[in-house]
């Protein structure tokens, strides 16, 4: 299957050290190597880099790596292909608007059946461009949201419950790993495998499970920054890494689990 990358936090931060582990695991440490794709908020603005490359071929990859991009909100995922073709259109993260502003959706897993029988509304406005399951659940959750709260985005308090609603019906339909943000909450659901870190004042090293490289965030924060990061499977071997139970959707906002 897919692995997810995450990452929310209280000031814009770059993701390089988390992106040069997590990228080699498409196609040098392990076998994602279907595609890859990252997008990361900025303001309300959303910039997006994609390839049907692995991440360890994509020229666009090696550019994020060399690339310092600042967020508060940023998703990632490298591709083990189970449904639809090896193509631009199925690579995620995808990205559709709601409530004026853009949303971004990553999966990890695989959903089996008819998700097309969820459509009960009378006017579906988002369609899959791509053959995914994952498109096809992303458009089905921003359907469900807008149904739901048709003028405005909700506070959290009342948009948590509809998304949890409709998270654990797909979830019925096979394993639904998921991230989703709209650069203000950041949304992680965890069905299998999802673990996160928060890292904030003491900060230290850290060193990547899949590269050989030590980072030491004390040289490059101030004692006031948080960040939190969310991966498949934890991306170093000197932190302790919590894991995300099974059939938990947690938020995030600022570096914080809310």
């Amino acid at each position: 299957m897919c692995q997810l990358l995450g990452m929310n936090c209280n000031v814009p931060t770059d993701i390089c050290f988390s992106f040069e582990g997590f990228s080699a695991r498409g196609g040098r440490t392990d076998d994602h190597a279907d595609g890859w794709g990252i997008a990361f908020f900025e303001g309300r603005g959303c910039r997006t880099f994609m390839d049907q490359k692995s991440s360890t071929t994509s020229p666009v990859a090696d550019l994020v790596k060399r690339y310092p991009i600042k967020s508060t909100h940023v998703i990632a995922h490298i591709r083990k292909a189970t449904q639809g073709a090896i193509a631009l259109e199925n690579c995620h993260p995808f990205q559709r608007e709601l409530w004026g502003r853009y949303w971004v959706f990553a999966h990890n897993g695989n959903l089996e059946g008819d998700l097309q029988a969820l459509r009960t509304y009378p006017t579906d406005r988002y369609q899959p461009v791509g053959q995914t399951d994952s498109e096809q659940a992303f458009c089905l959750i921003l359907e469900k949201l807008r149904h739901h709260f048709p003028d405005r985005k909700p506070a959290l308090g009342d948009l948590y419950p509809v998304l949890q609603d409709i998270t654990a019906t797909l979830a019925t339909f096979g394993t639904f790993n998921y991230l989703f943000s709209d650069g203000d909450s950041f949304f992680a659901h965890c069905s299998t495998n999802l673990h996160y870190i928060v890292r904030q004042a003491p900060f230290a090293a850290a060193h990547l499970v899949d590269e050989d490289l030590t980072v030491d965030f004390s040289e490059l924060t101030t004692p006031s920054d948080r960040v939190a990061v969310i991966a498949t499977l934890p991306l170093t071997d000197n932190e302790a890494w919590t894991k995300i139970q099974p059939g938990e959707l947690l938020a995030f906002r600022d570096g914080v689990l809310i």
